[in-house]
């Protein structure tokens, strides 16, 4: 078994949920209304940060008397929790063509894509600011009912969508996504499997293979299949490594790794432009070989970074 030795990015929240409060009305329209109680803003699935050009970001928590000035009764908000004593709500920004001119008084303020800062972010902070963002996504994408196309509108602080025409309540959405290291002792060397993805934005990067678990299937069945769709390896020693939220829009990432006998690798050319065996010591070493490996943020570099910790 290799464990995680670090908790995963986006998994060091603060907050207490308080869902039991979430339907007291009185209690989140006083919390709202608390000049202690901070807002999370989020502008087109970005997040609101200072210092990123200096290469120190940090979070901007908005307080009531600042989202008040912005019109927070007027855009979708959902109460995210209570941190320590203090509400904390997500606010949505993104009806706005570009909100930083209302924001002035913040100094030198960016909506960034939160995954570029979150290895530079406090553990806390990021993890609060992917919550946001992952509620304010799905609650954009949630205005109409999916049973009989009425408008929907926002109950339980936020954190619910009630269907206006049949009453249908709809839960915010997670889709759960398999990622696995998979691993062959072939020659008496151990090496594990990274491959390259049409999707991924740089040409450079190999990653460990993952992908979303179907109707009916156990979280192992995923892993085998997946591997043998990617690369048509056959794995066994399916053994669970971690999770990791990942907001980006809407998953929960199910860490792995996973052994195969057969180092022939045969990539789906429709999912992967390439797929390689790495020993340790090349993935020690990525950049001498002209190659990067996945961000720092991400639950596959733990389950490499951890997978070289592990060495005999």
């Amino acid at each position: 078994m290799i464990l995680p030795r670090t908790p995963n990015a986006y998994t060091s929240s603060p907050l207490d949920r308080a869902s039991s409060r979430r339907d007291d009305a009185a209690f989140v329209a006083a919390r709202l209304a608390d000049p202690t109680s901070l807002l999370v803003p989020v502008w087109q699935s970005k997040s609101l940060l200072r210092g990123v050009e200096a290469g120190r970001p940090e979070a901007v928590l908005l307080t009531v008397e600042a989202a008040v000035a912005l019109g927070v009764q007027r855009r979708p908000h959902a109460l995210l929790g209570l941190w320590g004593e203090r509400a904390v709500f997500a606010l949505d920004l993104s009806a706005e063509t570009d909100p930083l001119p209302a924001l002035a008084g913040f100094g030198d303020v960016s909506f960034t894509d939160l995954r570029q800062v979150a290895g530079l972010l406090p553990p806390a902070e990021a993890s609060v600011l992917a919550h946001a963002r992952g509620l304010m996504h799905w609650r954009a994408r949630q205005r109409f009912c999916g049973v009989c196309g009425a408008e929907c509108a926002p109950r339980s602080a936020g954190n619910v969508m009630v269907c206006t025409g049949c009453g249908t309540q709809h839960f915010p959405r997670t889709d759960p996504a398999v990622i696995m290291l998979v691993t062959c002792r072939a020659g008496g060397v151990e090496r594990g499997l990274l491959a390259h993805s049409h999707r991924f934005p740089l040409v450079k990067m190999y990653s460990t293979l993952a992908g979303f678990v179907e109707p009916g299937e156990s979280l192992e069945q995923a892993v085998a299949r997946e591997v043998h769709e990617e690369v048509g390896v056959r794995v066994r020693d399916v053994r669970y490594h971690s999770s990791q939220p990942w907001p980006f829009p809407s998953s929960i990432m199910l860490g792995f790794y996973a052994e195969t006998d057969d180092p022939t690798l045969t990539p789906d050319p429709e999912e992967l432009k390439d797929a390689r065996w790495f020993t340790r010591e090349e993935m020690r070493n990525f950049e001498a070989l002209g190659l990067r490996l996945p961000r720092v943020d991400s639950i596959a570099r733990r389950l490499i970074e951890d997978w070289l910790e592990a060495a005999p």
